[in-house]
């Protein structure tokens, strides 16, 4: 049984192609070579008792049936995919249609059957052709009919009746008008279930981002951020590159809500989250854990490159100024990280670089601090956790000064 269904698959696919778009326009270009070969059998076969010119058939249902056979080898074989037309759609619609039109010149006392195999041939422009395409279709159907109705008019012996000619003229505008106008609606809905789907698309795309996103500063939330913390950890632990963890909190910004208020507030947590990413690399994660902290994510550095960058973010951030009325409100962020042991939960790697967070506080602010490992030292860096050497960019009084002032 899955042998068969196999060979059936493999038989579609040499068939139809294997592509969803090429399969789609190879299935509907057969459709319309069946349509038109088994039209061309029925004229063959009415050639008897019905007083049709055999050799006109014969040439009509030769070329009509070669005509759309070639169409299906170019739409198969890709070489459509060229043109702006890859269906070759519209091209199919003018072939049918104009070979209709000679089919009711040539098939005489039974040329009613012609018009129904009209009407088909309009719906198919549901499937391919837009509105402008659609409308073009029908006066050209238009045209080519009326043009096969004077001539059946002019050559047919004995010459039909003239209440016939109006009554088919009849039907076929009617048939033409009512099949575009079907056409036109369908489509029109089919429009609306695109822009509805595209808009939910979007909606959904939406809410995922502001599950993810914390909507003040654009930077991960929580939740992003321990999934991504989840999912580097398994990489690590599977003999992935190196993973460094940072907690950044802006100092005194309780300060800056007291004394400027939550708007200014708000502006300082944009500003210190744009400064941050500017100076971070590509494939570095910084995300808003809560209030003024942050937590950042370094994968695949040296401990020596990771000290480097962060020590880059804090001069930066103290280089930074917010303007404010007449004057400008700076800040600075106390950081503290650590490296990731394989094997330890996030927990303790989390804990490890909030210890060293609140060392960098304890000492003075304004400064980076790497936490110790618990049994591996990290290379080049010291062991010790606490580094409390106030920063070239802060003055030894003004870090005292900060070590007693309230935490924050």
């Amino acid at each position: 049984m899955t042998s068969l269904v196999h060979c059936l698959q493999r038989g579609f696919n040499l068939l139809l192609g294997t592509g969803a778009h090429q399969r789609r326009n190879t299935a509907m270009t057969t459709l319309a070579t069946g349509m038109m070969l088994c039209c061309a059998l029925v004229m063959r076969s009415l050639v008897e008792g019905s007083g049709l010119n055999a050799q006109l058939v014969a040439w009509w249902a030769t070329l009509a049936t070669v005509g759309m056979l070639v169409i299906l080898v170019l739409v198969r074989s890709g070489w459509s995919e060229r043109g702006s037309d890859p269906s070759l759609f519209q091209f199919q619609m003018l072939w049918a249609l104009s070979f209709n039109a000679a089919a009711y010149v040539i098939a005489g006392p039974v040329r009613a059957l012609a018009l129904p195999v009209l009407v088909i041939i309009m719906m198919f422009g549901i499937f391919g052709s837009n509105r402008r395409q659609m409308l073009f279709l029908m006066f050209y159907a238009m045209v080519v009919y009326t043009v096969a109705i004077l001539l059946t008019a002019r050559l047919d012996t004995p010459r039909p009746a003239q209440a016939v000619l109006v009554a088919h003229f009849t039907i076929v505008m009617a048939s033409l008008l009512s099949s575009t106008l079907m056409c036109l609606e369908v489509q029109g809905i089919r429009a609306y279930l695109r822009r509805q789907k595209k808009e939910l698309r979007e909606a959904v795309q939406k809410i995922e981002t502001m599950a993810m996103r914390d909507h003040l500063t654009g930077l991960a939330n929580r939740r992003q951020m321990t999934e991504l913390l989840e999912r580097e950890r398994s990489r690590h632990q599977r003999g992935g590159p190196s993973l460094l963890l940072a907690q950044l909190d802006i100092d005194h910004f309780k300060n800056i809500n007291d004394t400027h208020g939550h708007a200014v507030g708000d502006l300082a947590l944009q500003g210190f989250a744009n400064t941050a990413v500017a100076h971070l690399r590509s494939n570095d994660v910084l995300a808003r854990w809560g209030g003024e902290e942050f937590v950042l994510l370094l994968c695949d550095t040296t401990s020596a490159a990771a000290h480097e960058l962060l020590e880059r973010v804090r001069k930066a951030v103290a280089a930074h100024a917010l303007a404010q009325g007449a004057g400008t409100v700076r800040m600075t962020v106390s950081i503290g990280w650590t490296q990731h042991l394989r094997g330890e939960p996030l927990e303790t790697t989390l804990e490890r670089a909030d210890q060293a967070l609140y060392e960098a506080k304890r000492c003075g602010r304004n400064r980076v601090v790497c936490a110790a490992l618990p049994a591996i030292p990290l290379t080049g860096l010291p062991a010790k956790t606490a580094v409390c050497e106030a920063p070239a960019t802060v003055p030894a009084a003004t870090a005292n000064a900060a070590a007693a002032a309230d935490q924050g």
